[in-house]
């Protein structure tokens, strides 16, 4: 059974891994035995990173550059390919969120939004896949939203682009499963991260909603992303294909507020 999980050997590709949930993923990724290749833009985050990787003993290399700029990204890949070794598992795990009403956003802003969080993995994938399709293998994570399903407020560039992320990661599938190369979503429900730490606090608006709205009656805890990216990017699920895993907390599940106990 532990082999159906064994990540041993495996090199992954996780962008925007320099923090937050792509680095909680990450760890899982290493901690089953993969070879780490983390991505990021910025030197200062880059480099307390992968301190923070090699002080778990983790098998690291760390690259910088930008990933809606295919190019670079192609050139980036073909460095990893020979410096580190075969791409197995890609997690396109960048993005970013603007929270600007529509009416107040102008077409700039919004196509930065879509640039980053669908351009962006359709590139990277693109990328890597090239070479997972001459080794009839590969497994490609894309890092949806609740909002891959859910309108909100203020972000809809942001639920434009996670929407978009989510047919895309149907298309690939339905055009490299031929390859035995895996394209599946993880969608991220809401989580304690040092970004939410503001709002995360009893009688904050936001915090009192989420604890209500969400069935398990709490934020997400990074760590509880690790089992989903480790099966997704291991042998368990190689006839997978084309699929969102939500995790969430059941909130997809459900309609209405849970009741209080």
């Amino acid at each position: 059974m532990n082999s159906l999980f064994d990540l041993t050997g495996k090199v992954a590709l996780i962008t925007g891994a320099t923090h937050g949930l792509g680095m909680a993923m990450a760890k899982a990724l290493g901690r089953a035995g993969a070879k780490l290749v983390i991505n990021g833009n910025t030197p200062s985050k880059m480099e307390a990173a992968l301190e923070s990787y090699q002080q778990e003993g983790l098998d690291v290399k760390g690259y910088l550059f930008d990933v809606t700029n295919e190019g670079l990204v192609k050139e980036q890949i073909e460095k990893i390919e020979k410096e580190v070794g075969p791409i197995s598992i890609l997690v396109n795990n960048a993005g970013m969120i603007k929270r600007v009403p529509a009416l107040e956003m102008d077409a700039e802003a919004f196509r930065q939004v879509v640039d980053v969080d669908l351009t962006a993995p359709f590139i990277v994938s693109k990328q890597v896949a090239r070479y997972m399709i001459e080794r009839k293998e590969g497994k490609i994570i894309n890092i949806c939203s609740m909002m891959s399903e859910l309108g909100r407020d203020t972000v809809s560039a942001y639920a434009a682009a996670k929407g978009g992320l989510k047919m895309l990661t149907r298309n690939l599938a339905t055009e490299w499963a031929r390859h035995n190369i895996q394209v599946n979503g993880i969608g991220p429900g809401y989580f304690a991260t040092e970004q939410t730490a503001p709002i995360r606090v009893d009688g904050h608006p936001f915090h009192d909603f989420i604890i209500n709205r969400t069935p398990a009656g709490r934020w997400g805890d990074p760590d509880d992303l690790g089992g989903t990216a480790i099966f997704l990017a291991s042998k368990a699920s190689d006839f997978i294909n084309g699929q969102i895993v939500y995790v969430d907390g059941g909130i997809l599940a459900t309609i209405g507020k849970p009741r209080n106990e």
